[in-house]
């Protein structure tokens, strides 16, 4: 347990270091006008917190950094409140104010504003297509024996499919194929399609509609979408890493660069993925990836109808700006929710 004075040191070091990037000395905490210690004071408790793991000194220098033990006890202890500004407020309501009915272009639009307002790489993984629900189907005829199939979930996802229809079939016995796909497959999770719902619709359809293989067909067609879009990653402000002194090190910085650029592929979707509530943080050596481990991933889900569908996160350096990267993050989070959740009302309308 640190004391009063040992956490005041310690967070004093930690915004020091985060700013600057430099390490931080007894001088420059002795000038802070809060303190009222003096620099053998300071230099006195700055070895105690070194000696027991908070912090770190580079040998260059006579000044002190955090040791990913010290962001971890800043992190659960001592990071402030902050208001944000008005402007990255401004830039989340804007946002969330489009129109829902293409979630994956919000998601995606939600990597680079989540990125130009931290100034870290932002990760948002879109909506998970095993997590949503049929909501309604259309078909829109585009000439002869053509159409476009569509198929929107509860959470606002479009799907389309161009599809071949027999060179016979009735505008009417089209419009009772999608009434009878509709009635019998609403709020039926994606991932059922090749179920038992699949096979019990396909036995109506055989004994109602003429030409059921059309339907069949269209089935066939959405029943492939989990495959093809689930665990879409977004990511926004790859390039963020090199403005941080931590990763002007090509080298170091290449294969974090490399798992950003493979994002459908590189193992990305595990690293943000949350399944519970709330916010959260590890920092270096807690992350399992060993390409992470001179990095802090902050990471929180959204949800639709109190189901978590999708993740974002921010990954940057283990000298952070903690505090503003919780906030912003916590209220993506919940602003992409209400939204998700509201495009789900608008649907069961």
């Amino acid at each position: 347990m640190l004391t009063p004075r040992q956490q005041m040191i310690l967070s004093a070091i930690v915004e020091n270091y985060v700013r600057s990037a430099e390490p931080v000395g007894s001088r420059t905490l002795s000038k802070n006008q809060d303190f009222h210690l003096s620099p053998a004071t300071i230099r006195n408790e700055m070895a105690d917190l070194e000696e027991l793991g908070f912090l770190d000194q580079p040998h260059t220098s006579a000044g002190r950094i955090p040791s990913q033990k010290g962001y971890r006890y800043y992190v659960d202890n001592l990071q402030p409140s902050l208001d944000l500004d008005s402007s990255a407020v401004r830039a989340l309501r804007e946002l969330f104010r489009q129109r829902m009915d293409e979630m994956e272009r919000v998601v995606q639009q939600t990597s680079i504003v989540l990125s130009h307002l931290t100034q870290y790489t932002a990760i948002v993984l879109g909506p998970q297509v095993n997590n949503e629900k049929i909501h309604h189907i259309q078909l829109i005829p585009i000439g002869h024996n053509k159409a476009v199939a569509i198929l929107v979930t509860d959470t606002g996802r479009v799907s389309n499919r161009q599809v071949q229809l027999s060179d016979d079939i009735s505008s009417e016995e089209v419009a009772r194929m999608v009434e009878l796909m509709n009635h019998r497959l609403h709020g039926v999770p994606m991932t059922r399609l090749k179920s038992s719902v699949y096979r019990e619709l396909a036995t109506e359809m055989a004994s109602t509609l003429e030409h059921y293989e059309d339907a069949i067909s269209l089935l066939d067609e959405f029943g492939r979408v989990p495959g093809e879009d689930s665990g879409r990653v977004y990511v926004g402000g790859a390039m963020q890493m090199l403005d941080q002194p931590e990763f002007r090190d090509v080298d170091k910085v290449r294969p974090l660069l490399e798992m950003l650029e493979k994002a459908e592929s590189s193992g990305l979707q595990r690293v943000v993925t949350v399944d519970g509530p709330g916010i959260q943080v590890r920092i270096g050596m807690e992350n399992d990836n060993p390409t992470l481990q001179d990095c802090t991933v902050i990471s929180a889900a959204y949800t639709a109808g109190g189901q978590p569908v999708g993740s974002l996160g921010i990954i940057g350096p283990t000298r952070m700006n903690y505090g503003r990267v919780i906030q912003i993050l916590d209220m993506v989070s919940q602003a992409l929710t209400v939204a998700m959740n509201e495009r789900m009302h608008g649907n069961s309308g």
